[in-house]
């Protein structure tokens, strides 16, 4: 067998049609359980193997450290030892390596901190108070989610100063400006900057875009569907010498909007690319026949979509079981019995077993019924690992080391454990470093070099406080010094010592933290155990590279298959996952759909591409299910079967133990069920208003409170729940879309 068949081997005709066109721009329409990462990896393999493509020379982004790590694993079993010359990793780490090398141009030096969300917060928050901005009137996670959706655009502070449109963009210009102000004296970037910062490099930078565009002749792009503006632009800027770009995707599983994803890359990646081929890969090696069928139907209710024609050759198999509880609490416990008895009787493993919902507060009678039957679980998207307190405490730590200018990790650190130094001597520290342009921690270096003296300082501070100072200094700059010179694992040991943490974390705070200390301290020693990967790297690199990486996870990446447990997790993070026996709870208009779907066709669109990758996702067994009455978040009440039951054909499903028919009243009813003394139940139906269609920034008139200007939403329910900052002293008020006399002001 020669070289090229044994790549192509067992590839289906589209596939291998898709692996060996390897020149121009190709665009790879992949559905659900087609084999696209075997696609991509025999792709690469093919290049360098069969087309002497030399692997430095090839580029892979993807979405997720997990993706990625699993095309690392197939490609160094099909390349060999040149796999290591290739280039495979997030959008993100691909971007933040290129900034550790060439951000300078850009403003930023090599040891430069990307900061988490909780980071961005805590510098959001710092920002509106430069700005003199009321966080109760203007929440932080609206103005960063703001500032977040800009980056993702391209657009910087000033940008958006200039084409702010309304009051609450107004507020946004200003604390944008203050934010990149912190964020460069911090030398940090945050998850936008990554992305946005490296494009700025590529377009402004002629000698750094052709040294990028010379090493990778060859780029391709998984998951296209989920690219903002940033990474489509970072990805053209790469390939506009060759065009050489392959993207693999698939619009009908794009359900990132919330991300800034934008459905319109793949959609016009033929108009961009003129002479770009296109290759679908329909045939599906996951799901049983009546699966797929269940989620052709409802996916074919779709416009904004790229037609294909799945088909499979497995099993027809079992029908979709359609379930409708009477509340949540039944609902669950029909998932954790029916699981019991698929492993009791089908001798399925509770690991084969995932239960899917559209919010994380679902997850709530889940877990109850879990705990209440002894059932184990995994819940996917809790408190992460890297983000539990005593973990991000050593990490600060180690991010300060590698970058004295992160204030946000300095002040976290700054006690712990306790020194002494009260939040009014950092705030007086803090401002007079600013009045003098230098970072904190310089600051804090000289108030203690002039101590040490017996100078004058330039802040009054108490004895005690400028002895702690020092201390603390002294301590900070040996470690810096040990940053360069140990591996990774012993310089965490040394901070441990040198810090006493090892005594403070394993200290129980009274009785409701008995036994938390040990399992504080187990979490350090999983860090540490982590960080054993990095320990062979030359000092200081070890540390970059664990930082670097850790700043990137994201929760699915921690996902490793158990026979033992149970996966409980939303359907966005279920995206990419595969499970013999899916359930999807919740199916209910205002859930799934969610209510914030309601008054716009893209978003209702892309709440039927989530069920539609929920239901991918089952490879044997598919069950959907809705509860009559949910009580959810503070409200409880009946609910409307979801509109998605409607699109699965009646011939594949079958419907276990409901009290009635499954049904779905015309929009905008309120169903309520009264149960007479023969058991049968009702449907009755009245009206709902029209509900208005609001956005953070709009402005709008209260028949009470007078006019006021849209500061934030969230679900409630069924409904959805406005902030509203009123004019004329009235104030900030929470209110219920549905209730509220609100009309809007256009204009």
């Amino acid at each position: 067998m020669t070289l090229g068949m044994e790549i192509l081997e067992g590839l289906n005709p589209a596939q291998k049609q898709a692996v060996e066109t390897i020149d121009g721009p190709l665009l790879i329409i992949a559905g659900p359980g087609s084999g696209k990462t075997r696609v991509i990896t025999h792709r690469i393999a093919y290049m360098v193997r069969v087309r002497d493509v030399l692997p430095y020379r090839i580029a892979a982004v993807t979405f997720t450290n997990k993706a990625a790590r699993e095309m690392k694993d197939r490609l160094e079993r099909l390349v060999g030892p040149h796999s290591d010359a290739l280039t495979v990793g997030t959008f993100h780490s691909f971007c933040a390596q290129m900034l550790r090398r060439d951000g300078s141009h850009v403003g930023l030096s090599p040891s430069y901190t990307i900061f988490d969300s909780d980071d961005q917060l805590a510098l959001i928050k710092q920002a509106m108070e430069l700005a003199d901005i009321d966080a109760k009137q203007f929440p932080p996670q609206a103005v960063r989610s703001t500032i977040s959706k800009a980056k993702s655009i391209l657009v910087d502070a000033q940008a958006f100063a200039r084409n702010q449109q309304n009051y609450f963009e107004e507020r946004c210009a200003r604390i944008y400006h203050h934010y990149e102000e912190l964020l460069a004296r911090n030398n940090a970037a945050d998850f936008d900057d990554l992305l946005m910062r490296a494009v700025q490099l590529l377009q402004d930078n002629q000698e750094v875009r052709e040294r990028y565009q010379e090493r990778y002749h060859y780029l391709m792009v998984d998951e296209f569907q989920d690219t903002n503006v940033a990474q489509y632009r970072l990805a053209r800027l790469l390939a506009e010498e060759r065009h050489n770009i392959c993207v693999v995707g698939d619009p009908d599983q794009s359900i990132y909007s919330w991300r800034s994803a934008d459905i319109r890359n793949i959609l016009s990646f033929q108009n961009d690319y003129a002479d770009a081929a296109t290759i679908s890969l329909e045939q599906n090696y996951r799901s049983t026949g009546k699966i797929l069928e269940a989620a052709k139907q409802l996916i074919s209710a779709n416009g904004i979509r790229l037609n294909k024609d799945l088909f499979t050759d497995n099993d027809q198999g079992k029908p979709v079981t359609i379930h409708e509880a009477y509340d949540e609490g039944e609902e669950a416990s029909f998932v954790i019995d029916e699981i019991a008895r698929l492993v009791r009787e089908e001798k399925m493993e509770r690991g084969d077993c995932a239960v899917m919902y559209r919010v994380n507060a679902q997850s709530r009678a889940l877990e109850e019924a879990c705990l209440h039957r002894g059932m184990k679980y995994r819940l996917v998207g809790g408190v992460r690992f890297y983000q539990r307190r005593e973990v991000k405490d050593l990490m600060c730590y180690l991010r300060l080391l590698h970058n004295p200018s992160d204030e946000v990790s300095l002040t976290r650190v700054i006690s712990v454990p306790p020194r002494g130094i009260g939040a009014k001597t950092m705030r007086d520290m803090a401002d007079w470093a600013q009045r003098e342009n230098v970072p904190l921690y310089t600051a804090m270096q000289y108030l203690a070099a002039l101590n040490k003296s017996g100078d004058t300082l330039p802040v009054n501070l108490t004895s005690r406080a400028v002895k702690s100072i020092s201390g603390f200094v002294e301590m900070i700059d040996r470690l810096i010094d040990f940053a360069s010179k140990l591996p990774v694992v012993d310089l965490i040991d040394r901070v441990i010592e040198e810090a006493d943490l090892e005594q403070y974390f394993k200290k129980d705070e009274g009785q409701t933290e008995a036994g938390r200390g040990e399992e504080r301290w187990e979490n350090i020693r999983e860090l540490r155990t982590t960080a054993q990967e990095f320990n062979a790297e030359e000092p200081p690199n070890g540390l970059s590279t664990l930082l670097e990486r850790l700043s990137l996870v994201a929760d699915v990446d921690g996902y490793e298959e158990s026979g033992e447990s149970i996966t409980l997790i939303t359907l966005h993070q279920a995206k990419g996952l595969e499970f013999p026996v899916v359930f999807i709870v919740g199916l209910e208009e205002g859930l799934l759909p969610h209510s914030r779907s309601m008054e716009s066709e893209d978003q209702m669109e892309e709440e039927r591409r989530l069920c539609y990758v929920g239901i991918t996702r089952a490879k044997k067994l598919l069950y959907m299910l809705r509860a009559f009455r949910r009580g959810f978040m503070g409200r409880s009440g009946p609910t409307l079967a979801s509109r998605f039951l409607r699109d699965i054909p009646q011939e594949i499903t079958a419907t276990i133990r409901a009290p009635g028919p499954v049904a779905t009243p015309a929009p905008r009813t309120i169903s309520r069920r009264i149960k007479d003394s023969a058991d049968s139940w009702e449907t009755v139906s009245s009206p709902k208003p029209a509900r208005l269609a609001l956005n953070v920034g709009d402005l709008v008139r209260h028949t009470a409170f007078g006019e006021g200007v849209v500061t934030g939403w969230e679900p409630d329910a069924s409904d959805v729940q406005v902030t509203v900052e009123f004019r004329d002293g009235v104030g900030v008020k929470r209110l219920l879309l549905s209730f509220a006399p609100l009309e809007k002001i256009e204009g």
